[in-house]
């Protein structure tokens, strides 16, 4: 979405006008002055979610600690089988276990917690473990987040944009006081937002969803400020 842009454009024996602002002063400081337009520009970008973390847990109670030890290990190997052959690696999977006494068994609890990039991937091997291990095994609810790559590639497109956009004014401009739009002189960013747009999209949907958790979006918006140096038409075609 683009914002409103204020322009002001140091152009000698230009009448102010609106949107516009004439510079005066002497006619050799007018001679000496870089003749230049100055213009803001907003965008906005958004990013959904790109990476999820689940948690797989499995547990058993046994009479010995080799028994429980031997039953948690079988699942849990089949679990990161179910990983690998999806090409999720090992650094994106940690596992832990919680070995205690529980009357007189032993109880033994493991987790393994896995982060997807692929979500589609990750509703597979979600169905597969389901599937093969029933109730001996949980899957939980994924947690959607955003990686610091995501959110810093969102920024700097919300910040290009917003240049682009300070650009097309510049030479929206440049053309009404029939000169040529020159290179940037300066550009400065001078406002930046970030909010969540998780809370609005379930406030939309109503309740209707159930329990599929949602994907939240991160918008940025970028204000700059650019000035551009103008060039004589007629010294561009010498």
């Amino acid at each position: 979405m683009n914002g409103p842009s204020r322009a002001l454009a140091a152009m000698p024996g230009i009448e102010t006008a609106q949107g516009l602002e004439a510079r005066t002063g002497s006619r050799e400081s007018q001679r000496n002055r870089p003749r230049e337009v100055q213009v803001r520009g907003t965008a906005e970008a958004r990013c959904p979610a790109d990476r999820a973390s689940v948690r797989v847990g499995v547990g058993s109670s046994k009479e010995s600690v080799g028994e429980v030890s031997n039953s948690v290990s079988r699942r849990l190997e089949y679990i990161l089988q179910a990983l690998r052959q999806h090409d999720v690696g090992d650094e994106d999977a940690s596992v832990r276990k919680f070995l205690h006494r529980d009357a007189d068994l032993y109880r033994m609890d493991a987790e393994v917690m896995v982060t997807f990039s692929d979500f589609e991937k990750m509703e597979r091997v979600g169905s597969i473990l389901l599937e093969k291990l029933d109730r001996s095994v949980c899957v939980g609810t994924p947690h959607f987040y955003h990686s610091a790559e995501c959110l810093s590639q969102m920024r700097q497109r919300a910040c290009v944009s917003a240049f682009e956009n300070a650009q097309q004014k510049a030479s929206k401009v440049s053309q009404l006081l029939g000169q040529s739009l020159g290179s940037p002189l300066l550009v400065r960013e001078e406002e930046t937002k970030e909010w969540r747009n998780e809370e609005e999209e379930e406030g939309e949907d109503g309740g209707g969803r159930g329990h599929i958790p949602q994907i939240p979006t991160v918008t940025a918006s970028s204000q700059v400020s650019v000035s551009f140096s103008l060039r004589d038409r007629s010294r561009k075609k010498l």
